[in-house]
């Protein structure tokens, strides 16, 4: 019988080719002597990569835990609601751009499952889009400085894009007749040949330009520059370069975030930062990326507007907590930042997830834990608890709502 509600939670390390040497093993505590990338830490009940609790000493899978008392683990709401923990926590260090990409929604999702179970396309295949029947918001807290490209600019910025670009001066006219869509599919559809024609001259000056420090990371043409200046290939240009100048390009600072539901599309360029999404894998890419990409079915998904982003300072809910309010049922996040001797206190309504970015916390409840830098722990749902500090400390929740 467990008889404690808090336990210190292990994550899963992902070594994707994009992720930076430093930022994770520091946080961490390990050292890197192969120079690994560490892109991401996992911390959730995803079945490819569960975390897992210590109880009586011993590590054991969160997600077998749930599957088999879900209830218990995860309480009977978020039980009946989900059937699992719905949301997956990550720590992200990315070093290199990610995908142009974007999430289906949870009706879409299902849909595009059951067709690639139909054609009988193995849900570990290459070519796979869908991995699972779930929607993918997913929401940002930013640990620095964090570069990323968040749906269409508007109609102003972007025939301004058009027109100050004269390689682009032909696209007027299309956007003018047919709006973001007749655009977009023209760009992503048009042949190679005509793509490496308007891209080889352009990126040629761009990567001229950042030469003589002439761009910043808010022009398009700094992250064009960043991924051709060491290496420009003779043809067969990359043409998510197009959507570097059709997308926002969004700065967000430590402690700000950025939610993005399903249709917007996005890539992270740079950048280090605490994300939470819904328990799913599903993503359809459009460029940029060595992976797999189905321009075809990304076309299906997009949200064909122009949007301001919002960056989030989040909501004061009390001393020490500060909430980032998402749009979905999957997630809610905050941040806790104490100062010495401060006290904060809660009660949880589902599995809590809770990982520390700085100094040290004291965990009261049924048992108690004490957490450091770079470590997680777990809450199970009805505890009554406190954290406390004898210095500054700072930590991100992952929770129900």
């Amino acid at each position: 019988m467990i008889q404690d509600k808090i336990f210190k939670l292990k994550g899963k390390v992902q070594h994707y080719a994009w992720g930076g040497t430093a930022f994770i093993p520091q946080w961490l505590g390990i050292d890197n002597p192969e120079n690994k990338p560490f892109a991401e830490y996992w911390m959730g009940a995803h079945p490819s990569a569960s975390s897992t609790i210590s109880i009586h000493n011993e590590e054991k899978s969160l997600y077998e835990l749930i599957k088999h008392d879900p209830d218990f683990f995860i309480g009977e709401k978020t039980n009946e609601t989900f059937g699992e923990l719905p949301y997956l926590f990550k720590i992200l260090d990315v070093k290199h751009m990610l995908s142009i990409q974007v999430h289906p929604s949870k009706e879409a999702a299902a849909k595009g499952f059951d067709e690639e179970e139909a054609n009988n396309i193995l849900i570990t295949a290459s070519n796979r889009n869908y991995k699972d029947k779930n929607h993918k918001p997913e929401v940002l807290v930013a640990l620095s400085q964090v570069w990323l490209l968040h749906g269409f600019l508007r109609k102003d910025k972007l025939l301004k894009v058009l027109k100050t670009i004269p390689a682009f001066n032909y696209f007027e006219e299309i956007f003018l007749d047919k709006g973001y869509k007749g655009l977009y599919e023209y760009i992503m559809l048009m042949p190679q040949e005509a793509s490496d024609k308007i891209l080889s001259a352009l990126i040629d000056e761009e990567i001229e330009r950042k030469k003589n420090n002439k761009l910043t990371k808010a022009d398009a043409g700094w992250w064009v520059s960043k991924l051709y200046e060491n290496a420009k290939p003779a043809s067969n240009f990359d043409r998510g370069i197009f959507s570097i100048y059709l997308f926002n390009i969004v700065r967000v600072e430590p402690g700000e975030a950025v939610f993005q539901g399903a249709g917007v599309p996005h890539a992270y360029l740079e950048g280090q930062n605490v994300e939470l999404m819904a328990n799913s894998d599903n993503v359809l890419r459009g460029g940029l990326t060595p992976k797999h990409i189905d321009v075809t079915e990304l076309l299906k998904h997009i949200a064909f507007e122009g949007i301001e982003p919002d960056v989030m300072k989040g909501v004061l809910l009390k001393d020490g907590e500060r909430n980032y309010p998402c749009p979905v049922k999957d997630f809610g996040i905050s941040k806790i930042e104490l100062s010495a001797n401060e006290i904060y206190n809660a009660i949880t309504t589902s599995l809590e997830i809770i990982v520390i970015t700085e100094g040290e916390m004291q965990v009261k409840g049924t048992n108690n834990v004490s957490v450091k830098k770079g470590e997680a722990f777990a809450i199970l749902p009805k505890e009554t608890y406190s954290i406390s500090t004898i210095s500054k400390a700072c930590a991100y929740k992952a929770f129900v709502p």
